[in-house]
This record gives C-alpha cells, sequence and structure tokens, in this order.
C-alpha cells in the first residue's frame, strides 16, 4: 500500500517533464500539496518566441495572422495528440496549443496540473475557409475523441482533458450546436457509447494563453513518446448536407 501511494505520488509532481505525461491521472488529486497556482500578469517565460514559426505549416505562431485566415477553437483531451489531428489538415496554416477557461491569467503547466485552475487543455486552429470549412473541423473534432466523458479521454483525468468548442462566431455556434446534435443521433443509433449523451461544453472563445514552447506541435518532433490519449468511439459524423449549407464560419 505504501509502495502504490509512493508511486502516485511521484508521477502526480507537477514539475515533472513530459516523458511523465501518460501517467497523470492522480496530479489533479496530489496537486494541492505543491501549493495553490497563482498565474502571472505577463506571459510565462517558456511561451513561444515572438517570432517562432510552426514546426510542420511553417506558419506564424501569432497574430495577426495573414488575410482571410480565421479562427477556431477545440479541447479534446491532450492537447499533444488533438494538436497533431489538426495541424496535419491541408488548408491549416497554423495551429497552437495552450490553456483556456481558466481563473488565473497565463497559468503554467504545473499550475494547471493542480486541477485548481479549471484552464482546458486546447488547440487553436487558423485555417484558410477557401480550403478547409469549419465543419471539417468540427467533423475532426466528433469523430476523434470521445465527447461522452465527462472531464476524461482515456487514461487522462480532470477538467483539463473535458471536451469542448469554443467559438469566434454566431456561425461557428451554430454549426457547433447542429454538429453535436447529429452526433449525439449518430451515437445512439450505433450504440457505440452504451446510453452515454455528449458532454461537450459550447462556449464564447475565452483567452487563450500559450503553452510552453516543448508543447508546441510535440507529436511533430523528434524524440516525442508518440503519446496519444484520445479515445474516439469509431461513429462517423454526416456533414455532406451541411457543407451544402454554405455557411460562412
Amino acid at each position: 500500500m505504501a509502495l502504490a501511494a509512493g508511486t502516485l505520488l511521484s508521477r502526480s509532481f507537477i514539475g515533472s517533464q513530459p516523458s511523465d505525461r501518460s501517467s497523470r491521472v492522480s496530479r489533479a488529486f496530489f496537486g494541492g500539496l505543491f501549493g495553490s497556482p497563482q498565474g502571472s500578469p505577463t506571459p510565462i517565460k517558456d511561451a513561444p518566441q515572438e517570432n517562432a514559426r510552426h514546426y510542420i505549416t511553417g506558419g506564424q505562431m501569432y497574430p495577426p495572422w495573414p488575410a482571410g485566415m480565421k479562427e477556431a477553437m477545440f479541447g479534446m483531451g491532450c492537447f499533444w495528440c488533438s494538436e497533431n489531428i489538426f495541424m496535419r489538415v491541408p488548408g491549416v496554416y497554423s495551429t497552437q496549443v495552450g490553456y483556456a477557461g481558466g481563473g488565473i491569467e497565463n497559468p503554467t503547466y504545473g499550475d494547471v496540473c493542480t486541477g485548481a485552475t479549471n484552464h482546458n487543455e486546447v488547440v487553436r486552429v487558423v485555417y484558410d475557409p477557401e480550403k478547409v470549412s469549419y465543419v471539417e473541423l468540427l467533423q475532426k473534432f466528433w469523430e476523434k475523441h470521445d465527447p461522452t466523458t465527462l472531464n476524461q479521454q482515456g487514461n487522462d483525468f480532470g477538467t483539463q482533458y473535458r471536451s469542448g468548442i469554443y467559438y469566434y462566431s454566431e456561425e461557428q455556434r451554430l454549426l457547433a450546436e447542429e454538429t453535436k446534435a447529429r452526433y449525439q443521433e449518430a451515437i445512439k443509433k450505433a450504440n457505440a457509447a452504451w446510453g452515454r449523451s455528449i458532454s461537450t461544453e459550447i462556449e464564447p472563445a475565452p483567452t487563450f494563453y500559450y503553452a510552453e514552447s516543448f508543447h508546441q506541435q510535440y507529436d511533430a518532433k523528434p524524440g516525442n513518446r508518440d503519446y496519444c490519449g484520445l479515445r474516439p468511439l469509431g461513429v462517423q459524423l454526416d456533414v455532406n448536407d451541411i457543407e451544402t449549407k454554405k455557411i460562412d464560419a
């Protein structure tokens, strides 16, 4: 028993390196042992430099974005995993991972891992709507994770792993709501979630705080652990008739 407790404590240490990321179940429980997160009035020192470029696309990591680009924001579990999905979609100019929806400014990864800040791990997607639609991004969102597990994705537990769509316009909100309803029906027909309902929150895009540089495009960089905690249900979402509405989101 003592050995097990010691193992959990060691895995929960908020200063651990990203190589420990696959064992984070206990971090929210033990986070309070390391003090209350305070945040900062200025960006964290380990955030990407202002002139940083995206590791895959070469696009900017900071606004202002090129003319015509639009933004989307999603939370769907570990942000390494969600960014890895969206940054490889043709038409995506840039992606950034960070923290959003919490109660303090400029949190660190350690702050968020305490479970006390209520931030979500999110990916912000900058895309060209002439090449990829918001509906297509929503389709990726729904199909690539399990939106029915509250504050959990696979073995990752805590509010930072909750499912969320954070919209930048009324059009995005309407499309998020419509696809949510459709996906719930698709799940029901497929009997894929054993009676569970979608727990995804749909809210206005909150302030985005950049995560540390080593988190950015992590799964694309040499030496990564090829970690993915997402647990998709294997249910497809039909968006063909939504696309024909040609709603500009």
